[in-house]
């Protein structure tokens, strides 16, 4: 069989990659054990009012009211056009919860009667705890089934690869939140599930190549049969990748603050998901010192099942 010939040489940047990704990783780490998410009233519970002005509004003037009113500990920000506000209050014991939305209102009303109610919503800390237990535990279930299904279709070598991957974009994701404090709540945490089953997605494309190559190509040392089969994936895992961006892009600019985290995680876990599933996965596959034998071992195998 003649030889394959690849156009760019990914594995030969694979100790510089594999830097990066640690660096990355451990930064992300870092900022994760330090500044922790800024989570969501869905995680932590409290009270979240939305309120419209008739002209555009300073935020500081309304945080020093909610203050002089002993709402000292709200978070007031934009949403959206500088005439919507969001004001989140975190829960007291003690507190009249039916009654704190409408309190707040009227405390802002006093200063402003243009202010306009949108939407009041309450979340107990109960609640907001489980979920926030529940959504780790989902996190972790995926990923251990990722490693049940990748080990039965392909080798282990390979589910290794692409639960590190994994490992690798949502650490990565997480820190970025972390690091710029955005607002992590359920529809991030969605978005986040969803980034492991993108990533996963396009490692088992480039893996199933790669798999295909070691079985056809024998002549080829791994580093070559590697570099030949995300070549042969590239124009794909491009493609896809870019038409996923201009509508996560599409949803950041024009789809409003309700998902601009969630369209930010998105776009995250796609960029970082297309490196790993090039760099990351096959970076480990080349650690665990894959080679031709392993797949001739399983042929073998393969022919002492027959009858």
């Amino acid at each position: 069989m003649a030889t394959k010939q690849f156009t760019f040489n990914f594995m030969s940047y694979r100790k510089v990659a594999a830097v990066a990704s640690v660096l990355f990783v451990v930064i992300s780490m870092g900022t994760l054990a330090i500044n922790q998410l800024s989570l969501g009233l869905d995680f932590t519970g409290g009270t979240l009012i939305e309120v419209a002005y008739d002209e555009a509004v300073e935020i500081n003037p309304i945080r020093v009211t909610l203050d002089d009113a002993g709402y000292d500990d709200a978070v007031v920000q934009h949403f959206g056009r500088a005439t919507d506000v969001l004001i989140r209050i975190p829960p007291k014991d003690g507190e009249d919860k039916a009654k704190l939305g409408d309190n707040v209102l009227k405390t802002l009303q006093a200063r402003d009667a243009s202010v306009e109610k949108r939407r009041i919503e309450f979340v107990g800390p109960q609640v907001g705890a489980e979920l926030r237990d529940q959504s780790g535990i989902a996190m972790i279930i995926s990923l251990t089934c990722m490693l049940v299904y990748v080990s039965l279709r392909f080798k282990f070598k390979f589910a290794l690869g692409a639960v590190v991957a994994l490992f690798h974009d949502v650490m990565i994701v997480l820190g970025c939140f972390s690091l710029f404090q955005i607002q992590f709540d359920l529809t991030v945490l969605a978005a986040v599930l969803a980034v492991i089953g993108y990533s996963l997605n396009d490692t088992i494309v480039v893996s199933d190549r790669i798999r295909e190559n070691f079985r056809k190509m024998r002549k080829q040392t791994s580093e070559e049969i590697i570099n030949i089969s995300l070549n042969q994936t590239l124009s794909r895992t491009v493609v896809t990748s870019l038409t996923t961006l201009v509508v996560l892009m599409a949803l950041f600019i024009f789809g409003g603050e309700l998902i601009r985290a969630f369209s930010i995680a998105l776009i995250l876990g796609v960029v970082i998901g297309t490196y790993s599933s090039i760099f990351v996965a096959s970076n480990v596959l080349l650690s665990m010192n894959i080679s031709i034998e392993d797949f001739m071992e399983k042929e073998a195998e393969e022919v002492d099942d027959r009858p």
